[in-house]
């Protein structure tokens, strides 16, 4: 998304009403923060896989692990 395409979403927002601009800015919000984190936790594994911290793992045993707490056998 380019710095035009937020200005031309936040002035199609301000025409609404105010209900919907202040359920659409929490949601903006929140999403910027999940991202900001994302890219928190990015960094730190960065820094740790530098820093030589990094272990070997079995793909097939994370792929399995995943379905398993999300209920996808």
């Amino acid at each position: 998304m380019t710095t035009k395409t937020l200005e031309l979403a936040m002035s199609k927002a301000s025409a609404l009403p105010e209900a919907a601009q202040e359920k659409i800015g929490r949601d903006v919000l929140e999403r910027v923060e999940a991202l900001a984190h994302l890219r928190a936790e990015v960094e730190i594994g960065i820094r740790e896989l530098d820093a030589g911290m990094g272990t070997e793992i079995h793909m097939p045993d994370i792929i399995g692990q995943a379905r398993k707490e999300h209920g996808r056998d």
